[in-house]
């Protein structure tokens, strides 16, 4: 059985990474974008992680530019924008695309074990949706992630248990992260 222990990333530096370094850790991986409306997320990122990590939690953000070009920036401007804006600890990865036919591995694994179930209801849900369905149609049935700051939440184990949309209130992303530690 594949867990995302069995996938291997790139560092900011381009030097391989195996998730297995991870392995007996509660993760949250997350495609993030500096210029996205959803990326003031860091600050509660920020602070869920610096409250949980001493329990075995950690944060895995990759950064990607596949949405309305919200993530042009180099992976060391990236890096910089978040740690001095935001004051980010946690590991960032080199940039990446979820989507299409160059997505990363690990995230279609992700979408694929917790697919996309909708943004919510609501009038700004709306908005998102059908905003973030002409962005992904240029990659059809590769189109994983709908946007920006998904969120997927990884036991102990590496087996994905949740997935959180950038709609989801990041108070309910910190109950189901404390309720996996």
């Amino acid at each position: 059985m594949t867990t995302v222990y069995d996938f291997t990333v790139k560092d900011r530096m381009g030097n391989d990474v195996s998730l297995a370094d991870y392995s007996g850790k509660v993760l949250l991986i997350v495609n993030t974008a500096t210029g996205c409306g959803f990326t003031p997320h860091y600050d509660p990122l920020e602070e869920m992680y610096k409250e949980m990590r001493e329990q075995g939690f950690e944060i895995l953000d990759f950064p990607c530019n596949q949405f309305a070009n919200q993530a042009p920036e180099s992976d060391d401007e990236i890096h910089q924008f978040c740690t001095m804006k935001f004051g980010t600890e946690f590991p960032q990865f080199a940039k990446i695309d979820v989507n299409g036919e160059t997505a990363d591995p690990l995230f279609a694994y992700l979408a694929t074990e917790k697919p996309f179930e909708g943004f919510g209801k609501g009038l700004k849900m709306a908005a998102l949706n059908k905003f973030a369905n002409a962005n992904n149609k240029q990659f059809g049935d590769k189109a994983y992630i709908k946007w920006n700051f998904t969120k997927f939440l990884v036991d102990r184990e590496g087996k994905v248990i949740a997935r959180f949309e950038p709609t989801v209130d990041m108070d309910e992303v910190k109950k189901a992260v404390q309720g996996a530690l």
